[in-house]
């Protein structure tokens, strides 16, 4: 899981690892800054607490309640936009799973969405998404939540499915919706395990790391074989165990009438009966006797060396020292790992984490070696370097001042969405108790001395035992760091001795729950107002208050993307992106990092199709220093040779990786198919193995003295300050010298091979990557392509999508399927895609094609017109909310030239637009016979059935070249 409140960069860059949701740990609650309100409460809700907030204090304003039953009640009344989010997260994840049945907790997250007892298969997700909302559930160790962001009108009716799955659901469960879901995890696991790179990097340490039999030993998306193992029976027991109101937190957060929303809460689940009683897990210290070394080979381009050492838990006093530890050695460019391993080139990544659940922690150190070096090399200076932070005398003035700056800046940036209210006041509840956790917080950081942290490296780190993973490339076991001192067991699966009935805790109600709550009236949305600045040298600013938070989000738009690159130079404008993070000709890297790092504050560069951005994120009270940071990056970068080099093999080694993730492969190939080879935009940001390895530094700095002045610049601006104040500050813009180069000529498209498969071989691997499409429209906000987009919207555009339902839902073949349009000013393509598992490669391709045609010929339904444009024509309640959604509507409006108008439009073409319009449009843009098809996946396993259905296969390698 990734830290609360603090940003740890792990290893997702290069290698695609996510971590687990934030979560906090339990501790004794307290009471804070406790008022009266006035409102009558329903009987049987009674309330626990309140907490107001006072000018400049960081606090989520709340008023906390429970129910005679149990269920915990948390309100956070925010009328600032017409919209509401539900949470309720249950007291259970897969620390709470018994040996021998993994993964049931994530596979009842999937269980729950699939009706309950008035409420049809599929029809929560039909329900939210006509609303115009939002929704998904999530599992970590220790909890699992369901959530949903809504128009306001909306909230009775998510609080009614909320409470039909929490008391009505078993006699809904059926052998069929079970075989279903069973089928939709162990694709899951397939795509996100076992078909990517490093993927199961976590579960094995997890195994060497705890006892046996110790929750956190597996995975939280199981083993195949429990989830084979399990049984109907099987999960309705861990229904009934962990699913009552009294292990529940019921969050709330938004636009609401507090009174109202407690009578509504009352109504629907005051009839749901206690589960039993539900006790807070035992932490319980892990220990090594020795090292343990573990080793896999796996499909990978670098070999990975990860190290773990068991810590504490989550909440506990030396936690926050722990934090600070892992700041020191391996976050960001101010790190001892990357001065000793990343900086002079000896590894591509190297990176240090402190993952925290309720009963246990890690912390762990990792890397990724440069070629050249191996991991027997990076494990000698990950211990050297933990050597070094003991004998330079642990941490300085400076790694506190960062560290404390972070916790501040990621408190107030987590403020900038009612969801992101609502999670914190979720988790703070669940963990301990207490929904007031941020200023606790803020406090066990700020408190944190160097002795403090020099005493925890001396408690759980120094002359401490390991788990040291070696991940090496298949064919290549003698890279590993050591050989194996650790075998993984034969795990031992108790005997299922419980043969008792199932006892039911039916709910009861005095109105009718078949009856679907009629939303209220429509909430008033009102489009960002916007101005407009032109500075001096002739950048455009475009820009928009927000007031909610302190804060100020920047984005300058150069054009110097992927267009101003030549064919034999693909690569280059990524490349010239990430040297202006590096040193520059005043200040190094490393310094620049660390004020910025003190400031709480983010400065990127990176190079799209169009444009290379620039996105500054900083505290409004901190904007002019990092404005400066920024402009100085800008403007006056040093184009090290040794920072050119090192930053070319990162780029090498992470096109290297993307050649054995078979997502990427299959979109890349696809487009240079669609769009030519010849042209620039058809291949990844970061280009070709081949071109990246011909750049040179001059290179970089022709690309940049030829493309990187303020001409046809724009800048687009999100904050708290008004458009005077923000005027006055970006007058360091006018500062900004340089010259700009005309986009380069889009070659002409080539005519596509329709009806043909191309096929991409990728041994063993578990899933098959399906694309479908063609070249399309071009970007249009209220033309044809927009009136298409509507048109698919049915088809494939939504999770309750015809599409998805038949792949997904229906057939359990994928994790999910999607068809979309998406074009921009030059280019425009159609396309439907999955991952799906192997064996059902074929029938996929068969379902598509069905799906897509069917819809061409028959059009769509009255209910599905319908069900768009309510669910379209209510989306843009929650569409202006944060900053950075604030931000995207800018950039539609900059970079296309339109009026904020134009969402009126878009409104009237969407009232506007019938059956007939829309069936026409299907009709002329899904000829299947336009239409050819790419597969990467494995030949052995499905060429044989795949010959029968196309007369033309062409073999394609990596790079998308006839075999």
């Amino acid at each position: 899981m990734r830290k609360q409140i603090l940003l740890t960069t792990g290893i997702a860059a290069l290698i695609g690892l996510g971590g687990c949701d934030a979560q906090n740990a339990p501790k004794d609650a307290t009471s804070s800054t406790a008022v009266t309100q006035s409102i009558a409460l329903p009987a049987g809700i009674n309330k626990l607490a309140t907490v107001t907030k006072t000018e400049g204090e960081i606090v989520i304003p709340f008023n906390k309640y429970v129910l005679d039953n149990g269920l915990t009640i948390v309100l956070h009344p925010d009328n600032s936009d017409p919209l509401v989010h539900v949470d309720i997260t249950y007291h259970v994840g897969s620390g709470r799973e018994e040996p021998g049945k993994s993964g049931f907790a994530h596979f009842f997250e999937h269980m729950m969405f699939q009706g309950s007892e008035n409420v049809a298969d599929e029809q929560h997700f039909g329900l939210i998404t006509e609303s115009g909302g939002t929704l998904n559930g999530s599992t970590n160790t220790d909890r699992t939540n369901y959530y949903e962001t809504v128009p306001s009108n909306q909230l009775e009716r998510m609080l009614w499915l909320e409470s039909d799955r929490m008391g009505f659901f078993l006699d809904a469960v059926t052998k069929e919706k079970f075989e279903n879901q069973r089928e939709t995890v162990k694709n899951e696991r397939g795509q996100n395990y076992d078909n990517r790179p490093y993927g199961l990097l976590r579960e094995r340490v997890g195994e060497a790391l705890y006892p046996e039999g110790h929750p956190y030993s597996w995975s939280t998306i199981g083993y195949i074989e429990d989830l084979n193992r399990a049984n109907l029976n099987d999960l309705k027991k861990f229904f009934l165990r962990w699913y009552g109101p009294n292990n529940a937190t019921l969050t709330i957060g938004g636009d609401m009438d507090e009174a109202q929303t407690l009578a509504w809460v009352k109504k629907y689940f005051g009839g749901i009966p206690r589960g039993p009683e539900v006790n807070k897990p035992e932490y319980t210290k892990v220990t090594l006797d020795q090292d343990r070394y573990i080793s896999m080979q796996d499909n990978v381009s670098l070999p990975l060396v990860y190290m773990a050492f068991p810590t504490v838990h989550a909440n506990h006093p030396d936690e926050a020292p722990l934090d600070v530890l892992m700041s020191i050695m391996g976050s960001g460019k101010t790190s001892l790992l990357y001065k000793n391993m990343v900086k002079n080139g000896k590894a591509v990544q190297a990176n240090a984490g402190h993952s925290c659940g309720e009963i246990a922690c890690q912390f762990s150190l990792l890397a990724l070696p440069a070629p050249g070096n191996t991991l027997t090399e990076l494990e000698t200076i990950i211990r050297a370097s933990l050597d070094e932070f003991e004998s330079r005398g642990g941490a300085t003035d400076d790694d506190l001042e960062r560290v404390k700056a972070g916790i501040i800046s990621g408190m107030v940036y987590g403020l900038e969405s009612v969801a992101g209210k609502v999670s914190q006041l979720a988790a703070y509840e669940t963990y301990r108790s207490n929904p007031d956790g941020i200023s606790d917080d803020i406090a066990r950081y700020e408190n944190i001395t160097k002795d403090d942290v020099m005493r925890v490296y001396k408690a759980y780190i120094k002359d401490k035992h390991s788990v040291v993973m070696s991940i090496v490339p298949k064919g290549q076991p003698d890279s590993v760091v050591k050989a194996d001192t650790w075998q993984r067991y034969e795990r031992n699966i108790p005997e299922t001795t419980d043969e008792t009935s199932l006892v039911l805790r039916p709910g009861v109600s005095d109105f009718d729950r078949s009856v679907i709550p009629s939303p209220g009236k429509n909430p008033s949305i009102k489009v960002p107002d916007i101005y407009r600045v032109e500075m001096k040298n002739g950048v455009s600013v475009l820009g928009a208050v927000n007031d909610e938070v302190p804060t100020t989000t920047i984005q300058v738009s150069i054009p110097a993307g992927q267009t101003h690159e030549v064919i034999d130079k693909l690569g280059l404008a990524s490349l010239t992106a990430s040297m202006l993070g590096e040193n520059t000709l005043q200040s190094s890297a490393e310094e620049l990092s660390n004020e910025l790092q003190k400031l709480g504050s983010n400065v990127y560069f990176g190079a799209g199709e169009k444009f290379t951005t620039l996105r500054i994120r900083t505290l409004s009270k901190n904007l002019d220093p990092t404005l400066a940071i920024a402009m100085e990056q800008l403007t006056s970068p040093k184009f090290d040779e040794a920072d050119f080099e090192r930053l070319k093999k990162q780029q090498i080694e992470g096109l290297k990786n993307a050649k054995k993730n078979a997502s990427p492969m299959a979109t890349e190939i696809f487009n240079k198919l669609v769009f030519g080879f010849d042209n620039s935009f058809s291949y990844s940001n970061n280009g070709t193995i081949a071109t990246v390895e011909k750049l040179t530094l001059e290179d970089v700095k022709a690309f940049y003295g030829s493309n990187y002045g303020p001409a046809n610049a724009e800048v687009i601006v999100v904050s708290d300050l008004d458009s005077a104040i923000i005027t006055e500050r970006l007058e360091v813009l006018n500062n900004w010298k340089g010259q700009s180069s005309p986009v380069a000529a889009v070659k002409a498209f080539p005519e596509l091979a329709a009806g043909t498969l191309y096929f991409i071989d990728k041994p063993d691997a578990a899933q098959s990557e399906i694309r479908i499409g063609k070249r399309a429209m071009n970007y249009d906000a209220t033309g044809e392509y927009y009136r298409a987009d509507l048109m698919n919207y049915n088809l494939g555009g939504a999770f309750n999508s015809r599409i998805n339902l038949n792949l997904r839902e229906d057939k359990g073949y994928t994790y999910g399927a999607r068809s979309f349009f998406s074009g921009n000013d030059f280019r425009g393509v159609y396309r439907a895609q999955a991952g799906v598992r192997a064996d059902t490669t074929a029938d996929s391709i068969l379902q598509f094609r069905n799906e897509i045609n069917a819809f061409r010929e028959t059009g769509m339904t009255d209910q599905e017109l319908a069900f768009m444009k309510s669910a379209i024509g209510q989306r843009d309640a929650r569409a202006y909310e944060t900053p950075n959604q604030k931000l995207s509507f800018l950039s539609e409006i900059m970079t296309y030239g339109l009026d904020k108008t134009f969402v009126d439009e878009q409104n009237a073409i969407l009232a506007d637009i019938g059956k007939a319009e829309l069936n026409s449009l299907a009709a002329k843009h899904l000829k299947l016979d336009e239409m050819i098809t790419v597969v990467v996946g494995d030949k052995a396993k499905v060429m044989e059935s795949l010959k029968p259905m196309f007369e033309n296969i062409v073999e394609l390698d990596e790079n998308g070249k006839p075999l």
